[in-house]
């Protein structure tokens, strides 16, 4: 489960680049009720996304050449310098070398073996978001990948991530969670990218949590959002939908199903 007490290993941030901030204020606000606030003019433009004055995720305007609109999974890590030699030991690459974050922590953008991005965040001032697992919150990450023994070893091997294989209709799913935390901490799965069409390429992808997927979805596409894949229950999981923000973005959305027992 994804929570704000965060351990080594687990999401702890999330952000969002986008060609546009202003139209992807507009989107998430009127998709779920996010407030855009500057990080000030020393921030290049950076600034939060809150609920109720909570941050759930970070944004910023970004141009071609600082790769296609994403969202991107930040994990936490006690040295993003000792994490960021690590990705690169195990045949990944640093997108954006670690630095410091005015006070806040520190930050590095990294590639598994596959050329997935995502990033690291070393928690200063700033521990991470201020919600998970809430409407309107990150509930859960999902990376779709060629080959999940390599990728499991590479994030088992820079992050410290443990996978489990979990029974699921149709088959089995590979769950994860933080090193030595144990299974009641999954916050995050991998699926082979051959299993799902509606994925054409290895990423990371984010789910939020919704109170109701069906009248979400709606809403997204009123808002100039595309449905990936429409609103589908998945018993004990819960009734999901993989969208599209105007800007290409991709994300999913999820009402849980309650905890079984």
């Amino acid at each position: 489960m994804l929570t704000t007490r965060f351990v080594d290993g687990a999401p702890n941030w999330i952000d969002v680049g986008t060609p546009d901030i202003e139209g992807a204020q507009s989107f998430y606000g009127g998709l779920f009720g996010w407030r855009f606030q500057s990080a000030g003019p020393d921030a290049g433009g950076y600034g939060f996304f809150q609920l109720d004055g909570r941050t759930v995720a970070g944004g910023m305007q970004t141009g071609p050449d600082q790769g296609p609109p994403a969202w991107t999974v930040y994990f936490q890590s006690a040295d993003a310098q000792a994490t960021a030699k690590a990705a690169e030991q195990a045949h990944g690459s640093v997108l954006f070398q670690p630095l410091d974050v005015m006070g806040q922590g520190h930050m590095a953008v990294l590639a598994d073996q596959a050329g997935v991005p995502f990033g690291i965040w070393q928690p200063g001032r700033t521990k991470g978001v201020d919600a998970a697992n809430e409407p309107g919150a990150l509930c859960w990450v999902e990376l779709y990948t060629p080959d999940i023994a390599a990728a499991a070893a590479f994030y088992h091997r820079v992050l410290g991530l443990e996978t489990s294989a979990v029974p699921f209709p149709g088959g089995t799913y590979t769950c994860v969670n933080p090193g030595g935390a144990g299974e009641d901490t999954m916050f995050g799965g991998m699926v082979p990218l051959a299993d799902d069409p509606t994925e054409t390429d290895a990423h990371w992808l984010p789910y939020f949590e919704v109170e109701d997927t069906d009248a979400l979805v709606e809403k997204a596409q009123g808002l100039g959002g595309t449905v990936r894949m429409p609103a589908t229950t998945v018993e004990g999981v819960g009734r999901m939908a993989k969208l599209a923000d105007p800007y290409g973005v991709r994300f999913a959305v999820i009402k849980s199903a309650p905890p079984q027992g």
